[in-house]
C-alpha cells in the first residue's frame, strides 16, 4: 500500500507501489491531478481510475479497493468508495493531522509525538515494508489548496 501523511497544511506521501508482496518500483506517482483536482490514493493501483470517475460522478459497476486523500479548490477531504451507495467524501480537518494507507498508525504514533508529516513518511518507512522510495510533499495553502509541490 503506502502511507499518506497530512499535518500543518502539508501533505507528505512515499513512492513505493507493490504487488502482493513483491515491489513493483520506488518511484512511483502517488499525485494524480485530473481537472485541477489532485488526488493522493492508496489501496489496489488497478482501481484508482473508478475511483477517480466515481469522484467526477461516473459511477462504478464493480468494488473499488482504495481510498485517499482530495484537495480539490479550497477543500481537502478524504474520499473512498463504499459497495452499496458510492463514492463517499468526508471533509478533513485541517488542523488535525491524519493518515492513512499501511503505515498510518506508525504516521500517526509520529506526527503525536511531533513530528512533521514528512517525518512521520519517514518514521511509517522504518517499519511498514509497504511504504519506502522517496517522500515528496505538497503544501496546501491556508484555504488547502496546492501552491508547491517537492
Amino acid at each position: 500500500m503506502t502511507t499518506i501523511a497530512y499535518k500543518d497544511g502539508v501533505i507528505a506521501y512515499d513512492s513505493r507501489q507493490t504487488r502482493n508482496s513483491a515491489i513493483v518500483s520506488d518511484d512511483a506517482p502517488k499525485r494524480q491531478v485530473v481537472d485541477g483536482v489532485s488526488f493522493f490514493l492508496s489501496g489496489a493501483v488497478c482501481d484508482e481510475k473508478a475511483l477517480i470517475a466515481a469522484y467526477f460522478g461516473t459511477p462504478s459497476a464493480v468494488p473499488v479497493e482504495c481510498s485517499g486523500y482530495v484537495v480539490d479548490g479550497d477543500k481537502l477531504m478524504m474520499v473512498g468508495h463504499d459497495d452499496k451507495t458510492g463514492i463517499w467524501r468526508q471533509d478533513l480537518d485541517p488542523t488535525n493531522p491524519d493518515a492513512i494507507g499501511s503505515g498510518a498508525p506508525y504516521a500517526l504514533a509520529a506526527m503525536d509525538m511531533g513530528a512533521s508529516a514528512e517525518e512521520a513518511v519517514r518514521a511509517a518507512m522504518k517499519r511498514d515494508i509497504y511504504t519506502g522510495g522517496k517522500i515528496r510533499t505538497l503544501r496546501l495553502d491556508q484555504h488547502a489548496k496546492a501552491n508547491t509541490s517537492t
